[in-house]
């Protein structure tokens, strides 16, 4: 072998060993990319990953937070029924009491207007002209003005309806009378006082009134 051929083989070696040493290219889909490229498209296909996974974690999220919200609602719901049951139980519990109370001091009425009445027939039977009755009669009469007094502190009042119009719902008619001056059934004579607690009679009075 000449020396013009030796140079040329080695030559051909050279070429071929440098054409090994460069960087491989790197196929994608059938096609030669630069390395670079090949970085940049797993980066996106990466980003496009993490893009998936940040939507998906959002619409989690925010179904749990309508199913919270919903619950939330639910909740308050329940507060305002069982704060508006709370209310008309105390309510209730209120009325009754105050019913209880009413019922209490109608009986407790009824069963001192006898005595009312008594000390009022006393008084009027007492003969004021003497000396030591009317002593008496004075004790009767603060006696019965006490208890009056202790009756309206109360809510109880006493109905004298002398100079009014008879009135069904408050005064029992038990006599009529032709009185001059005196108009068509306007009571002229109180019998007996009646009672009233907080506007509900619980006596009415007995009178007689003047006819047509």
């Amino acid at each position: 072998m000449s020396e013009e051929q030796k140079v040329s083989v080695e030559e051909a070696i050279e070429a071929v060993l440098a054409e090994e040493t460069e960087t491989p290219d790197v196929a994608v889909e059938g096609e030669l990319v630069e390395p670079e490229e090949a970085e940049k498209a797993e980066e996106k296909a990466e980003e496009t990953e993490q893009t998936e996974k940040e939507v998906n974690m959002i619409e989690v999220l925010g179904k749990k937070l309508a199913l919270a919200e919903e619950d939330v609602k639910v909740q308050k719901d329940l507060v305002v029924r069982a704060k508006a049951h709370a209310q008309n139980e105390i309510r209730k519990a209120g009325i009754d009491a105050e019913n209880r109370v009413k019922r209490t001091l109608k009986r407790f009425t009824e069963a001192l207007l006898p005595v009312a009445d008594s000390l009022e027939m006393a008084i009027s039977h007492i003969d004021k002209d003497n000396e030591a009755l009317a002593k008496m009669a004075e004790g009767v009469e603060l006696t019965l003005k006490s208890m009056i007094d202790s009756f309206s502190k109360v809510g109880i009042v006493q109905i004298n309806p002398v100079g009014e119009q008879a009135n069904p719902e408050k005064h029992q008619i038990v006599s009529q009378q032709q009185v001059e001056g005196k108009a068509a059934n306007e009571i002229v004579v109180v019998m007996q006082k009646g009672y009233e607690y907080n506007g509900v009679v619980i006596r009415p009075a007995m009178v007689m009134v003047a006819s047509a």
